[in-house]
């Protein structure tokens, strides 16, 4: 039987996707590229923005025109569970049951319809799960889960509370990766930072990436999302001193009014985040800050919101995901908060905050032109461009061929944009 899966959201659900492909694949199941040569689609599906979870909502429909089996795993398989059945969905993944995939998908094949939401973490043979979309980068979770519970996010409900992998068996995935060619690695979690803390055995992030760092073959190391009350100075320090992590930290603020994040339970102030990022910026003199910002919470007001952008005027983030606040269904937001904000009122704010962020960027890549840096080669874009990004997540375009894919490369900036940059390549290794 041939099985498509089509995965939504983020880098952890493509990381789940890569996992349930291969228990498949090893019960002999046939995984194709396209829906229209599957006779079972499996849709890995996210619920963090209302759009994304109407989204998967169509795409069902879609399907049942089309006649095929459908799955649903991922955080809208535990959000949904069982109702997803009266849409014609025919069998159901949750975020921990993966091992069971093959299982589900043998039981709808004999008109069963089945759920499973078994913990089964434990049992996923991570060092065996080796093929990646990518020839040369793998994503790799190694914390599930979130502790939390800001009020606007639904993440803690689908995905459950906090659980570390052991280090040993995910230094032992990275060995074996690079076996298949792998050179630079992402380190995923809902809360990256907090990885280790509730083994109680002195692991965590920093240690994480020093070991990584050992491994000959790994060239560069990231990781993602990192929470400003659990970032680690130790975490810096390792950054500041080893040539292959980025210097890229993702360091969600959401917002920049004291009122703002008290109402969404985000564990700080204002000034705590501001003085978190100057002892960032002194242990890790270049390092790159980006962010995620939530426009128009419930109450916020127009100095709430003048607040978020001085801060963003102070810190000149190099890079900012805007959300318009939209509720989702079973967060505390949505049970106890009004949705107050008129929608031409979050527009407008939104659209201000992306201006004025282009203009950072804008004068933050200023600092590139003519410069030369050194990249890994990632993929193709369009008109004989292809793209690669350097050591502070800086993605810069140039002419190029397939063959420099997963490579090094030095290029030589010639031209800014307020989004990518692009350049010549000097020298390829």
């Amino acid at each position: 039987m041939k099985v498509f899966i089509k995965t939504y959201g983020c880098q952890m659900n493509e990381n789940d996707s890569e996992v349930a492909q291969y228990y498949l694949e090893q019960d002999g199941f046939d995984i194709v590229d396209n829906e229209n040569d599957a006779d079972i689609v499996i849709l890995n599906t996210c619920v963090v923005r209302k759009k994304a979870e109407d989204k998967f909502f169509s795409t069902i429909g879609e399907l049942r025109k089309k006649n095929k089996k459908i799955g649903v795993m991922g955080c809208g398989a535990e959000k949904e569970r069982e109702n997803l059945f009266k849409r014609g969905v025919n069998f159901v993944i949750g975020t921990r049951a993966i091992p069971r995939i093959s299982e589900a998908v043998e039981l709808s094949l004999k008109n069963k319809k089945v759920a499973f939401f078994d913990d089964l973490l434990d049992q996923i043979d991570y060092k065996n799960v080796l093929k990646r979309n990518s020839k040369y980068h793998a994503w790799i979770t190694i914390i599930y889960g979130c502790n939390r519970f800001c009020t606007y996010c639904i993440v803690p409900y689908t995905r459950g509370r906090e659980k570390s992998r052991k280090m040993t068996d995910i230094l032992e995935e990275v060995e074996n990766l690079t076996k298949k060619g792998i050179k630079e690695v992402t380190f995923l979690g809902q809360n990256v930072d907090a990885y280790g803390k509730d083994l109680n055995d002195g692991t965590s992030l920093a240690k994480l990436l020093h070991e990584t760092s050992k491994i000959n073959e790994i060239e560069r190391i990231w990781f993602l999302t990192s929470y400003p009350t659990d970032f680690s100075p130790n975490i810096a320090y390792e950054i500041a001193n080893s040539p292959k992590i980025g210097k890229n930290i993702h360091l969600p603020v959401q917002h920049g009014s004291n009122k703002i994040l008290k109402k969404m339970n985000r564990r700080y102030t204002r000034e705590e985040y501001i003085e978190l990022i100057k002892k960032i910026r002194e242990i890790v003199p270049d390092a790159s800050i980006s962010s995620d910002i939530i426009v128009g919470f419930p109450d916020e007001t127009e100095e709430d919101f003048k607040a978020t952008v001085d801060l963003v005027k102070e810190i000149e983030f190099e890079r900012l995901n805007l959300a318009i606040y939209s509720p989702r269904e079973g967060t505390i937001a949505w049970k106890f908060f009004d949705d107050n904000v008129p929608r031409l009122i979050k527009t407008k704010r939104m659209a201000y905050l992306l201006n004025l962020q282009k203009e950072i960027n804008r004068k933050l890549n200023e600092k590139y032109l003519e410069k030369k840096v050194e990249i890994i080669v990632e993929s193709e874009g369009k008109n004989g461009y292809f793209y690669g990004r350097d050591i502070r997540n800086k993605i810069i375009a140039f002419k190029g061929n397939p063959d420099l894919i997963g490579k090094k490369a030095i290029v030589k900036v010639k031209k800014i944009t307020a989004g990518p940059l692009y350049g010549e390549i000097i020298k390829i290794y």
